[in-house]
């Protein structure tokens, strides 16, 4: 059916009713919602499908151009008329990469997407879910697209950009929020939902923040800040990496210990903000701010390793506490239920791309130096109890490592303090087998790989024909739990298996295809020995 023909169609229902003798007519049942709402900025034209609606490249804030440039976001402008609303928006500046095509250099970016179920309206609001994408340096909200998941879980899925890299993590010492606008920004396509939700459809006092790895880290930011509290009230932390320390060497080839991998301080961030303002030629500390504005997004994008630089947030500021373990020991953060979990091998995505595809590879003979640097005098027991022998090939060993050391064990501690006061559960992404869309290195085995679950939430009818069917109804199990989390505070419901909630490592729900069943995590990711080590 055309888009067209579809907004022709009415929803037609004939009913007689009769009461005692008198004779009443029929009440016309609603139409369904058409393609036009109207938003507190102005009306938007979206498009309307079968059983579902669109409506993409909605500004939940102005363009931050020119003086706007590293400042927090301000309001978008309002329009008259009704705006188009039938594409997606400019992606925020970013590089391209072997990953994803993305580049762009365009600031006018702060754009999001609603897509709506065909019965959703102001009398039929639905549970929002909020998607925060992956990576603080690529990516856009239109990547993913949410069709199976509203339209089989009935709820309203928004997606948004928000600025990236050093148009999001920049600092100087004079910059009022350094280090912090990329999450500033995330903040203000909250509180347009707010403002917003219930006019597309959707149950402004029922939202649910969700997202992947840098997403899902900054899904943990928004717990742990303040300014954010009541805008959301449940979290899906898909891989984050809100605790994680990083080991020397554990990411990067000749990268140095560090007690955070997801987080700066927000002194660090002004400091390296300086070392680009210098490099730029900006070097007057009264004037670098000014005069960085004015320099072309392109000649910023130059900057070698300037997008990767910036991508954590700055930690000890009026947005962030100074340190998340101890905030989280606490208990400072959101009193909301939570989803939070990891994929079973975790690190060899970072194996694979930092490593393998990068011409530092990890072979027979630099394993144990690998490890030296990374744990100093515990190398030899952690060979020990990771022998080569026991893996195809040494990058898979390097890889299990680290989805242990790193991933497994900052996840659960992370889940532990969170529980401490949240409803929690904790689940375990274990397809082996899971569709690959990123290029992994040829004859490299990914495993259950960072991020391979997001397929399973974001499925489209496409998706269908390089997953097989056991894989689809893993999927269709995800969106469930998903969904049910999303309307109940509780991914219970009849139709799938039995989660319970986390209260200890065996109680980790594993998700696999034909195998939905917890799982001793702390066994399986070898996490009391990982506790001896220290």
């Amino acid at each position: 059916m055309t888009r067209r023909a579809a907004l022709l169609v009415p929803l037609v229902l004939t009913l007689a009713l009769v009461a005692g003798c008198n004779e009443k007519s029929a009440p016309k049942a609603a139409e369904p919602p058409g393609p036009v709402v109207r938003t507190d900025t102005g009306a938007v034209s979206g498009t309307v499908l079968k059983d579902r609606r669109v409506f993409q490249g909605i500004p939940y804030a102005a363009p931050p151009v020119g003086p706007l440039r590293w400042k927090p976001p301000a309001p978008a402008q309002p329009w008259t008329g009704v705006r188009p609303a039938t594409k997606p928006g400019n992606r925020c500046p970013q590089t391209k990469n072997a990953i994803a095509d993305l580049g762009s250099t365009t600031e006018d970016c702060l754009v999001l997407n609603v897509t709506t179920p065909r019965t959703a309206g102001p009398e039929q609001r639905k549970p929002v879910m909020v998607w925060i994408h992956g990576d603080g340096a690529i990516g856009s909200g239109d990547q993913f697209d949410p069709e199976r998941l509203v339209v089989d879980g009935d709820v309203v899925v928004v997606t948004f950009n928000f600025r990236l890299g050093v148009f999001g993590g920049f600092g100087l010492p004079e910059m009022p929020g350094s280090g912090t606008i990329g999450l500033q920004d995330q903040r203000a396509a909250l509180e347009w939902v707010q403002r917003n939700a219930a006019a597309f459809g959707g149950d402004p006092g029922n939202v649910t923040l969700f997202g992947v790895s840098y997403g899902a880290t900054s899904t943990g930011a928004h717990l742990l800040a303040e300014k954010s509290r009541g805008l959301f009230h449940r979290a899906i932390l898909q891989s984050a990496f809100t605790v994680m320390d990083m080991p020397a060497g554990s990411t990067y080839p000749g990268i140095p210990a560090l007690p955070w991998y997801g987080w700066t301080t927000t002194k660090d961030a002004q400091t390296q903000g300086q070392v680009v303002a210098n490099q730029l030629g900006c070097k007057d500390p009264a004037t670098a701010l000014d005069c960085l504005r004015k320099v072309p997004v392109a000649k910023l994008l130059a900057v070698p390793q300037v997008m990767n630089i910036f991508q954590p947030y700055a930690l000890g500021n009026d947005e962030l506490p100074p340190d998340p373990v101890r905030a989280l020991e606490a208990r400072q953060f959101a009193d909301v239920p939570v989803i939070a979990g990891t994929t079973r091998d975790e690190h060899t995505t970072f194996v694979a791309f930092f490593r393998e595809l990068a011409g530092s590879p990890v072979t027979k003979a630099n394993y144990p130096e690998l490890l030296r640097t990374a744990f100093g005098p515990a190398a030899t027991r952690i060979a020990a109890q990771y022998p080569l022998s026991a893996y195809k090939t040494p990058a898979l060993a390097w890889a299990s490592v680290l989805t242990d050391r790193l991933w497994a064990k900052a996840q659960l501690r992370q889940n532990q303090l969170l529980s401490a006061k949240n409803p929690l559960w904790f689940y375990e992404f274990a397809d082996r087998d899971a569709p690959l869309d990123i290029p992994f290195p040829p004859g490299f085995d990914p495993g259950a790989w960072h991020a391979g679950d997001v397929g399973y939430v974001f499925r489209t009818a496409g998706e269908n024909k390089t997953m097989t069917k056991p894989q689809i109804a893993l999927s269709e199990k995800i969106i469930g739990y998903w969904s049910a989390f999303a309307h109940h505070g509780d991914p219970n419901r009849d139709g799938l298996p039995s989660w319970p909630k986390f209260t200890g490592p065996a109680t980790v729900q594993s998700l696999a295809p034909d195998a939905i069943a917890p799982v001793d995590y702390e066994r399986e990711h070898q996490l009391k020995f990982w506790a001896s080590v220290g």
